[in-house]
């Protein structure tokens, strides 16, 4: 979910007006008045100044309409609020903040700012046209009745937030008896939810039966749970020692209806609904192809995704040379094993040899902080800073894992007292393999999204939108760009890891074809599923919620690979013309200490960098 940055002017221009002079009565003269001195001009403020006050009250307004997004990041003002993000109110008002922030950003000249300034300058103002974009009528009427769906939506993402192992904080009453509040509005929501999803069966714009069907098994998990072992009830289960008996007694009751009068109740409304109503009109075509206006919406959610102005089938020939460029380094690792069949038959082998399978969760959790030790001393070769913030591996919650990916992270707190954190599926453990894991730690935690994000979110020095906003093509190319350093770290000599680093590029790749394939060429569900079985080693377990993730978030699976080419292609372009000039941590300070980029804007900015190094 991305919000926008809103800006509140309150400065008041008032032009001076022409005054026509009425003829001077007969009266007798005015005694003469003595003058006051002028006052003296106010300072005239500097670009930079108007600038970062722009900055600073388009967050400001934005974190008020979006009150999750402040508790993320440890600003508890609004914490009493859930907040709206589906009426046509919240719309209109997120709209107005982008053409407000644009229309005082060209106020300013960016010529009178110094080159930091001018790069956030562009960030703020690319990002802004984007995110207005998605707020045009003709692209919103495709969205906002689609307002979740298997693999993105309030109905997964709240239980964990509010469990007291998310980001909402349980260390005070007041922080116990917001979250009561919260649940209110959330219960709000769903029932809008429900609202927007009839909606959109009047203009035939509507969700797959697939997801559908998918979203009805998530809500009656969570429903078959008693509401003392539901993720709404754990923060009363521990308690902090500050809160008194009384309290604790009180809350306890409270939540317990919560969860029975208002939670349950409005999640079996919308699982019901879906059940009931609108299944029978959801649509069978999974890609985006089959769903009026869904051509247009696919080639705005590719650029937006992409930050580049790139095409369906442009994405998808670059995936192709791709798939066959990586299938080649895949032949040489087979060969280096020794095995004899075809690379169909190694990938059969890989996901069914007992060797390469954990058998349990523990032993798979051991196998991450193995891999999470040996990073962590090779990390100070790489970068000259690292995150405040720790980082903790944790699997999935059973409640939530048939549907995760393979891995995810969550970031932590800006002042580095809440963990980001690395979770790993260890859901169908006999479907799993062990090649990937050194990969996977790489992407997903150091120095992957745990760096980017913290790093960019610690730096006060940044404006907040580029702080804690960012764009998928930076942030997913920066994490599996951090799998590549596993070559210069010395993580792949043993071929099976190897191998593992080739297969989540692969998967990288394969994306490109698939996702494309899914939504602009009309693929069914098993012909995806079949392409990725044929060209990799994954399990099936894997490729078919790796499948049904792509139909339920269009396009965001195909930034991974135009991010990662890019800032590989970056690194390549700056040891090339700087030669023995050229820094490892350097270079990837450049890349990580602004935030998440555009692409474009990276690009210049590395170029620049590389300008001033030549020049020294």
């Amino acid at each position: 979910m991305v919000s926008i940055r809103v800006l509140t002017f309150g400065v008041s221009l008032i032009p001076l007006a022409a005054c026509a002079t009425a003829p001077a009565p007969l009266t007798p003269p005015a005694p003469m008045v003595v003058e006051a001195p002028l006052a003296s001009p106010e300072p005239q403020v500097s670009a930079h100044d108007r600038l970062f006050q722009l900055f600073k009250d388009s967050d400001e307004a934005q974190l008020k309409r979006n009150p999750l997004q402040a508790l993320f990041r440890g600003d508890q003002r609004y914490a009493d609020h859930f907040g709206d993000y589906i009426t046509d109110e919240y719309y209109a008002a997120e709209k107005a903040a982008s053409e407000a922030d644009l229309a005082a950003l060209a106020a300013i000249s960016r010529v009178a700012l110094n080159d930091t300034d001018q790069l956030a300058y562009d960030v703020f103002e690319y990002t802004t046209k984007d995110t207005l974009r998605g707020y045009q009528p003709d692209i919103l009427a495709l969205t906002k009745v689609r307002p979740m769906n298997h693999f993105f939506g309030f109905h997964t993402f709240y239980p964990t937030f509010a469990s007291g192992k998310g980001a909402a904080p349980f260390k005070t009453l007041a922080d116990y008896d917001n979250n009561l509040k919260r649940h209110a509005e959330f219960a709000t929501y769903l029932d809008r939810a429900v609202g927007r999803f009839r909606e959109g069966t009047t203009a035939d714009v509507v969700e797959t039966k697939l997801t559908v069907r998918n979203m009805i098994e998530q809500l009656d998990n969570q429903l078959k749970m008693k509401p003392e072992d539901s993720p709404y009830y754990a923060p009363v289960k521990e308690f902090p020692a500050t809160i008194a008996a009384a309290d604790r007694a009180r809350l306890t009751t409270a939540y317990r209806a919560a969860i029975s009068d208002q939670l349950y109740p409005a999640l079996a409304r919308l699982r019901d609904y879906l059940k009931s109503e609108y299944l029978p009109r959801a649509r069978d075509g999974v890609g985006l192809k089959y769903m009026t206006g869904g051509d247009k919406l696919y080639r705005y959610l590719i650029e937006s995704t992409t930050t580049l102005p790139m095409t369906p089938e442009e994405i998808h020939a670059l995936g192709l040379s791709e798939v066959a460029r990586i299938t080649s380094g895949m032949e040489k690792v087979r060969e280096e094993v020794g095995f004899k069949g075809t690379l169909a038959q190694f990938f059969d082998r890989l996901r069914t040899d007992p060797k390469l399978k954990e058998k349990s969760r523990e032993s798979l959790t051991q196998r991450y902080y193995d891999v999470g030790k040996s990073v962590d001393a090779l990390l100070p070769t790489y970068f000259s800073t690292v995150p405040k913030a720790k980082l903790e591996i944790r699997p999935y919650e059973p409640f939530r894992e048939k549907f995760e990916a393979g891995g995810s992270y969550s970031q932590g707190s800006a002042d580095g007292s809440r963990p980001g954190i690395f979770y790993f599926n260890a859901y169908d453990l006999p479907s799993r393999t062990t090649p990937g894991i050194t990969t996977l730690y790489l992407h997903e935690g150091a120095p992957g999204h745990h760096f980017q994000i913290s790093l960019a979110q610690e730096n006060e020095a940044l404006p907040s939108f580029m702080r804690f906003g960012g764009n998928t093509a930076y942030v997913e190319g920066w994490a599996l760009y951090s799998e590549t350093l596993g070559y210069d770290m010395g993580l792949y000599k043993d071929p099976y890891q190897r191998f593992g680093t080739l297969s989540d590029e692969m998967l990288r790749a394969m994306r490109l074809v698939v996702d494309t394939g899914i939504h602009a060429k009309g693929w069914t569900r098993d012909q995806a599923i079949k392409y990725m079985l044929d060209h990799s080693d994954m399990g099936k377990t894997d490729a078919t919620a790796e499948i049904e993730r792509y139909i339920a978030i269009p396009s965001q699976a195909t930034a991974y690979k135009v991010g990662a080419l890019t800032i590989q292609r970056l690194r390549k372009k700056a040891e090339a013309e700087l030669g023995d000039k050229f820094d490892i941590k350097e270079f990837h300070a450049q890349v990580l200490m602004t935030g998440a980029l555009p692409l474009t804007i990276l690009e210049q900015k590395i170029d620049r960098w590389i300008a001033a190094k030549k020049a020294s």
